[in-house]
């Protein structure tokens, strides 16, 4: 029986819940994801729980928040002047890519603004949270 080793790429459905239950994203409605293991392309956590599977198989399993997006960090939340950046019309929870002084991009999301002031978050959304997933590993390529 073939099993997932690192370096195999793999072929899966997902469906991420919350601990509360909310389903947060799926691939069950749409084409499955695939991805290398052991080469950064997802969570640690997910690749870790792929380890050992068989092609084939199903499973559901919790990743901590240290093995998912990390912990949630305050020192990327930061306050703007609305003069500096008088095109910015936010709503809140509005998605915007901002450019760092090193010329990379970075995703962050409105947070909070008033008259004055514009809160930002570059937290990931699930930074923080404990992710509980059911996956169905559909295909294992042997890359070796």
């Amino acid at each position: 029986m073939v099993k997932v080793e690192n370096d195999d790429t793999v072929k899966i459905h997902y469906e991420l819940k919350l601990k509360d239950g909310t389903v947060y994203e799926s691939t069950l409605n749409q084409e499955p994801v695939k991805f290398r293991i052991g080469n950064n392309e997802t969570i640690i956590g997910l690749e870790q729980a792929l380890l050992g599977l068989n092609e084939g198989e199903s499973k559901t399993f919790k990743v901590p928040f240290e093995k998912g997006f990390g912990s949630y960090q305050r020192d990327l939340v930061v306050t703007i002047d609305r003069d500096d950046h008088p095109y910015l019309e936010p709503e809140i929870g509005q998605m915007l890519t901002m450019t760092n002084p090193d010329g990379t991009l970075t995703t962050v999301k409105v947070a909070d603004f008033s008259d004055s002031t514009v809160t930002l978050d570059a937290n990931h959304p699930l930074a923080g949270e404990d992710l509980i997933f059911d996956i169905q590993l559909l295909e294992i390529f042997k890359n070796k």
